[in-house]
């Protein structure tokens, strides 16, 4: 008989092994909600075995409750090694990809100062070959002085702008610069918007600046109205998260091109590309059904900021060990009671049975804070082992606190090694003596004690503050050393960023020369010309500058990255998009994010991305989030829930259908 039930003990832990392992698996290689219906599964059929053998319901509730909270604990630890592996895909992407960033940077500035340039010195240049035009057709004095004064005003105008580009200095443009833009351009205007984001801001000067510019260009002699104007028109398909729009109209009722080929081809398109990247939509188009009937433009953009709502993925992100550790205490304090034999017996009737369970749930849920407040999390621990202490004192529990805290200290001591790591070390030095003197305190209270209590308490308080000290102090070593990688790091991103500074600021140089070299070259003999009173030569040159202009924008740029992978970071995105012609828009505080937080974001936006997508990247003090259309193609889908996974993050579905992937940043690991 004793050789048969050593035979089935070694089949049940070998049974038992091979559980744990496939929940490990499962964890590492399935997404989160699939593995831990696996466990849940697995854990029903351990506890349907002595059920069916027949074992007493507490038996069989105690065996459900150990092998729920062992389970948990090795699918939570599964689950870090999916993240991690996961980070470390993320990392090697990102080491390999960062030699591009500087090309990247690059070409990104050349775009940024191409949409400048033309927004800024098309705008003065056109106006000045308008009115030279105009006065030359007519032939009149008093007219052909206008255009002179006009020239020689535009004209230094264009310069100081085209001076102030090849010197690098941008500003944003906002309401007050539309305001006087429409005042220089005698339209009719009205304006019922006092604020609005800096985005939409700088996107509505934009817009009204390049339709007065085509008006100037081709409605010669057309009434011109501009509108800036709330809405709250459903129709309006702005704002994901919902929210109030303004809506910017400029309208005009038809008229003549003063002269041909002044356009560079890439104003609509820019402008498209504007708006819709500050969080609007884009119209532009003739306003009758024939020609010569008018044009209107009209850009709907956000009023005001809206954050989305959000699910902090908790009990399968980060925190999921926080969470598997007090099912664990939970279920070790109370099932371990449940196993033995002589039930109900250790909890001594209903009243002591209840206090035993409170007092189990008060000792373990703490756990769950322990990324988040370890110290706080570790207060209330020790408060509830000291009320423990009180009940017992007072026959309210079973088994006794010295018993409970011989078994289950490992709470205390986990804590302890929680806030050495996470907190700052003159914060976190109270947290062993802590635990060394009301664990003393508990262990002095059982029944082996003999002799003066005190004195128990004492030498028991000195003996624990050794494993206390050696946890947290642990926990200070991991600190240090995640401190250390997160400045090596930081070197790196130095570094990085100044090779792409270096490449930007190259990239701005050859810029700057080809304007002193042609527009600006331009500009400077229209106001020489206008003093002279040459309006023949003013028109010349201001339409020589287009010229350089149009040139300038549309030569090849010396470095283009036509065959490189972009690099894999949030900046990247924007490389990517401009290969499918998707348009990228941002919300939110730009700001330094760790590296694996970066690829995962450009994974995500990657298997979203499709021809002519808008994609949005909204960056929030915990995360980033990376929203689109809902793919089309099936398996994306997939492969984003895996990937959010993976990154600890979720993937969620709004109700117009669009596909929400929020990608949170770890806890840190010092909280201050």
């Amino acid at each position: 008989m004793n050789g048969v039930a050593g035979h089935v003990w070694a089949l049940s832990l070998v049974a038992a092994v091979c559980v744990l392992i496939t929940v490990r698996l499962l964890a590492v290689r399935r997404t989160a909600g699939a593995s831990l219906t696996g466990a849940v599964v697995l854990t029903l059929a351990v506890a349907a075995v002595p059920a069916v053998r027949g074992e007493p319901p507490h038996y069989v509730a105690g065996v459900a409750l150990t092998a729920g909270g062992l389970m948990a604990v090795v699918w939570a630890t599964g689950r870090s090694r999916r993240q991690r592996s996961a980070r470390r895909s993320a990392l090697a992407d990102y080491e390999a990809g960062t030699v591009a960033v500087p090309l990247f940077a690059a070409l990104a500035e050349r775009d940024r100062l191409a949409a400048e340039l033309h927004d800024v010195a098309a705008h003065r240049l056109t106006g000045i070959v308008v009115a030279a035009g105009a006065a030359l057709r007519l032939a009149d004095r008093e007219r052909t002085g206008d255009a002179l004064r006009h020239a020689d005003e535009a004209g230094r105008e264009a310069v100081r702008e085209l001076e102030r580009l090849t010197e690098l200095d941008a500003t944003a443009a906002g309401f007050t610069e539309v305001d006087a833009l429409a005042a220089a351009h005698a339209v009719d205007y009205r304006r019922t918007v006092d604020s609005a984001p800096a985005g939409s801001a700088e996107a509505t000067y934009r817009v009204v600046r390049e339709a007065l510019t085509n008006a100037a260009r081709y409605a010669d002699g057309a009434t011109v109205r501009v509108r800036i104007e709330a809405t709250d028109d459903p129709d309006e398909p702005v704002q994901a998260g919902g929210g109030h729009v303004f809506v910017v109209t400029v309208t005009d009722d038809g008229g003549t091109a003063v002269e041909p080929g002044l356009g560079t081809g890439r104003g609509l398109a820019g402008l498209a590309a504007t708006v819709t990247a500050a969080g609007g939509t884009f119209r532009a188009g003739p306003v009758g059904q024939g020609r010569g009937e008018g044009w209107r433009v009209r850009a709907s953009l956000p009023a005001a900021t809206v954050l989305p709502r959000r699910r902090w993925p908790r009990w399968r992100g980060t925190a999921a060990l926080d969470y598997a550790l007090v099912a664990l205490a939970i279920a070790l304090s109370l099932g371990a009671s449940l196993l033995s034999a002589d039930v109900p017996a250790p909890f001594g009737g209903l009243l002591p049975a209840l206090v035993t369970v409170v007092l189990s749930g008060l000792h373990a849920v703490p756990l769950a804070w322990r990324s988040r407040a370890p110290g706080r999390a570790l207060a209330a621990v020790l408060s509830a082992l000291l009320l423990w202490w009180a009940c017992d004192r007072a026959g309210w529990t079973q088994p006794p606190v010295s018993d409970i805290f011989l078994v289950y200290g490992w709470v205390e001591l986990t804590l302890a090694h929680s806030v050495g790591l996470r907190l700052p070390w003159r914060r976190g030095l109270l947290a062993p003596l802590a635990v060394a003197v009301v664990g003393g305190l508990a262990l002095a209270s059982g029944s082996g004690i003999t002799g003066s209590r005190t004195a128990a308490w004492a030498v028991l308080a000195g003996v624990l503050a050794l494993p206390a000290l050696a946890v947290w102090s642990w926990g200070r070593c991991t600190a240090r050393r995640h401190e250390r990688l997160r400045a090596a790091d930081a070197r790196r991103r130095v570094l990085l960023d100044e090779d792409a500074d270096a490449a930007v600021s190259a990239q701005r140089l050859l810029f700057a020369t080809g304007l002193r070299d042609t527009a600006l070259r331009h500009a400077r003999a229209v106001v020489a010309a206008a003093e002279k009173g040459n309006l023949r030569a003013v028109r010349e040159e201001a339409r020589a500058g287009l010229t350089a202009l149009r040139d300038l924008l549309s030569a090849p740029c010396a470095g283009d990255a036509a065959d490189d992978a972009p690099p894999p970071t949030v900046s990247g995105i924007t490389a990517l998009a401009a290969r499918y012609g998707a348009v990228v828009r941002y919300a939110g505080a730009r700001r330094p994010l760790p590296a694996a937080v970066e690829v995962f974001a450009y994974r995500t936006a990657s298997a979203l991305m499709a021809v002519g997508v808008t994609l949005t990247v909204r960056t929030l003090p915990d995360g980033v989030e990376v929203s689109g259309p809902a793919p089309a193609a099936p398996g994306v889908e997939r492969r984003l829930r895996v990937l959010a996974d993976a990154a600890g993050g979720t993937l969620s579905t709004t109700d117009s259908g669009a596909v929400r992937v929020w990608l949170p940043e770890a806890f840190p690991w010092r909280s201050e």
